[in-house]
């Protein structure tokens, strides 16, 4: 690993400057220059010096390169727009052919077709598609794909409902799919001064890792998300107005409850029974 050909590329902000490259809104970019921050995000990836590690949106590369620092076996960034390639280019020309980078949309690229069996992610996600990528890649390890964990950059409001517990006010649909499938928690916040442009909100990184016992009791994810969707788009109502003519005490409930009360198991199991 040819470390010192890494250190030795000049900043983050200089290789923007001379790509003639900024930030675009219509992505959701918001870049990383801080390569302090950029490594502590690859160095929270388990066992990075194992596995093959999927970056979505990687930018101007400062945390592809923290990540190849990391000792990522094998790195695939997977960018939308095609005039960070002067930029990536020269990060691949120095990563010992560890660097794969696809030019394409992440919501419409199939990773399974990528030719590797397990991966772990890790990626500051564009804000604008972030739970949408991240709802598809616990449908995928619901259905069997081998996504070992996700490091994931998101704004703080979704971090915590990435992390909550029924009875929160941010408990809701990503919560549930989340406990359903995986053991989840925040790493550590990022303030919103890190990043250039710099967004109104603050962020969290958050840890995602699959858990094989809860994925076993799974039997069918795309009934949850519509249940799910069915019972928190109507969250101010009972659940008995929204879904008439169910035997709730079943479920160990009255009917009167709202959503946000119902536990991630019963989720699954009014699921399994009414879909």
């Amino acid at each position: 690993m040819n470390l010192d050909a890494l250190n030795s590329l000049p900043p983050v902000s200089d290789m923007m400057r001379d790509a003639g490259l900024e930030p675009k809104k219509s992505f959701g970019q918001n870049f990383l220059f801080d390569l302090n921050l950029t490594g502590r995000i690859a160095r929270s990836v388990p066992d990075i010096q194992k596995i093959a590690v999927i970056e979505v949106g990687p930018g101007p590369g400062g945390l592809t390169r923290s990540l190849l620092t990391a000792g990522a076996k094998r790195l695939i960034a997977i960018e939308k727009d095609k005039t960070t390639k002067p930029i990536l280019d020269k990060i691949a020309d120095v990563s010992d052919g560890r660097l794969t980078v696809i030019y394409d949309d992440a919501l419409k690229v199939d990773f399974a077709a990528l030719g590797i069996k397990e991966y772990a992610i890790c990626s500051n996600l564009p804000y604008n598609v972030g739970t949408e990528l991240l709802t598809s890649w616990l449908t995928r390890i619901a259905k069997g794909e081998q996504i070992k964990s996700m490091t994931l950059m998101f704004q703080r409001e979704v971090a915590q409902r990435i992390v909550a517990k029924r009875g929160n006010e941010q408990y809701g649909r990503l919560s549930v799919l989340v406990s359903l499938i995986a053991d989840a928690k925040i790493l550590f916040d990022v303030s919103n001064t890190a990043f250039v442009p710099r967004p109104k909100v603050q962020s969290a990184v958050v840890s995602i890792i699959p858990n094989a016992d809860k994925i076993k009791c799974i039997e069918n994810i795309d009934k949850i998300e519509i249940i799910t969707a069915k019972l928190f788009g109507q969250r101010r109502k009972m659940v008995r107005g929204i879904i008439p003519n169910v035997d709730w005490e079943k479920y160990g409930l009255t009917g009167t409850e709202r959503a946000e009360q119902i536990s991630p198991e019963t989720f699954a199991q009014l699921a399994r029974n009414l879909l």
